[in-house]
């Protein structure tokens, strides 16, 4: 799991080395594989300004130019790419420089003239189009805002970050996202946790009910199943804030709509989907398995034949998507895209694993749905994509949703002891550290003497017993206490 520091600081002030993060995160149950400093390498990469392009008196193909690099001074700069222009600011590796590959760029000498440096691609800082407009162009990277002259192009354009690359276990489900391993941080700083926005508002003449059916026909594999129609779609670029985000974890910005539910399934950890409206015949939603041999091409168009054992999506006659795995090319996002339905649920993980392996697919939302999406991040996750398109300002959002679920949402009670708690764990820790430390990860607390009632959050499906409260407590305490017996 890839943890932007930048990302976490939106949820948690971080206010420790990342050194020291490491070492909390470590404490808590948590392996950092690796610390990716991004950008780290990028040295002596400035902002400077072409003032004159002359032909090359000995190279036909090469231009001579003069730029103002601001401290650095005035330099000549031999070039044989033709996307520049006088007046524009572009980055300039200078003497000693270092790009993002590892390269190091030195003065020389090109046809006999001498050259102070190189201009420098998108490519050559590490960079996309999703991080800045125009990083990818063949060419050389034309800045578009008015920077200041000689400053390092690595801090003007924001690109200098930290990536955390984390082992989640099996049995923290709920750890598969930014907000997730936020709460853990916050609890281990000590430090309060804010929330994504979940705040949108709906137009009260547009019903969900009344532009779709959902059905759900097999809750023994689809526990909660959640559905909202939006009408009136724009289908644009992302804001650069949101494919930022998601080139900093991996991922390619699409468009608006799909960059939503990718960007709910990193930030939440909820795998969405988003149908064309228009391409459910019938204005219909089934959950059921699939028929025998029925047949399904996916997104990634590779054609499937399905069975009883697989769990599908259906409009009135045929699959639309791969539940858990993979939505259907058929009712996909497209260009003409204005009205759409949002889907979110919670899936069997042994189901999903099966289909996913039987047929040899996966995906990033397959992964997660393995190891276990509970019911309230289902919630979650459908209201922060309701809140991104009102904050986006590309759709009409409907006053009403689908909610399938057999079951109503009751939060886990565990009623036991301290000291079965302190026997698990072969130590006594201090009752208040018991209830600070509990309180912290955001379970209730009620302690009457020996007797403890605790009441599990929603989120936290993989907590059944005191055992497992016991983990919770010795990973916070710190193990260290344990090895001061022997």
């Amino acid at each position: 799991m890839k943890l932007p520091l930048s990302w976490l600081k939106d949820y948690v002030d971080i206010d420790v080395s990342v050194e020291e993060l490491q070492k909390k995160l470590f404490s808590c149950g948590f392996e950092v594989e690796e610390v990716v400093r991004f950008a780290e390498k990028v040295d002596k990469i400035v902002v400077a300004k072409i003032e004159k392009i002359d032909r090359h008196p000995n190279a036909d193909k090469l231009l001579v130019t003069q730029v103002d690099a601001g401290k650095y001074g005035k330099l000549q700069i031999i070039t044989a790419a033709h996307n520049i222009f006088e007046g524009a600011l572009v980055p300039v590796a200078l003497d000693g420089s270092t790009l993002f590959n590892g390269e190091h760029i030195y003065n020389g000498e090109l046809r006999g003239l001498p050259s102070y440096g190189m201009f420098c691609s998108g490519e050559e800082l590490g960079i996309n189009d999703d991080f800045y407009e125009g990083a990818s162009v063949h060419g050389i990277l034309i800045l578009q805002e008015d920077y200041p002259l000689g400053a390092e192009v690595k801090e003007v354009l924001g690109i200098e970050d930290v990536i955390f690359d984390i082992n989640v276990t099996a049995n923290r489900p709920d750890c598969q996202s930014i907000l997730g391993l936020a709460r853990e941080v916050a609890a281990v700083l000590n430090k309060p946790l804010k929330m994504p926005d979940l705040t949108y508002k709906t137009c009260e003449d547009i019903k969900t009910t009344t532009e779709i059916k959902v059905e759900n026909k097999a809750f023994d594999l689809c526990p909660r199943y959640m559905a909202q129609y939006v009408s009136d779609i724009k289908i644009e670029k992302s804001p650069k804030w949101m494919s930022r985000r998601l080139a900093s974890v991996g991922l390619r910005s699409i468009n608006n709509i799909v960059d939503i539910t990718n960007f709910v399934l990193m930030e939440i950890g909820q795998p969405m989907h988003a149908f064309d409206r228009k391409e459910l015949e019938d204005g219909t939603i089934v959950v059921r398995r699939a028929k025998e041999k029925e047949q399904i091409i996916t997104l990634d168009e590779k054609s499937f034949e399905l069975n009883e054992n697989n769990l599908v999506i259906c409009d009135q006659n045929k699959p639309v998507a791969l539940a858990g795995v993979m939505g259907g090319l058929n009712s996909g996002i497209k260009d003409d895209t204005t009205e759409i339905v949002f889907e979110s649920a919670k899936f069997k993980r042994d189901n999903i694993r099966k289909t996913s392996r039987a047929l040899g697919q996966s995906s990033d939302s397959s992964s997660r749905f393995e190891k276990g999406i509970d019911a309230y991040t289902t919630e979650i996750g459908l209201n922060r994509a309701l809140n991104l398109i009102y904050t986006l300002n590309c759709g009409k959002i409907s006053a009403d949703r689908y909610d399938l679920m057999e079951e109503k949402l009751e939060e886990k009670v565990i009623n036991t002891t301290i000291s079965k708690i302190n026997a698990v764990l072969g130590i006594v820790v201090p009752t208040n550290d018991i209830k600070e430390i509990l309180e912290k990860l955001n379970f209730g607390v009620e302690i009457d003497g020996d007797n403890i009632k605790i009441t599990v959050p929603l989120y936290r499906e993989d907590v059944e017993d005191y055992p497992d409260i016991a983990e919770e407590i010795i990973r916070e305490y710190g193990y260290d206490h344990i090895g001061q017996l022997y």
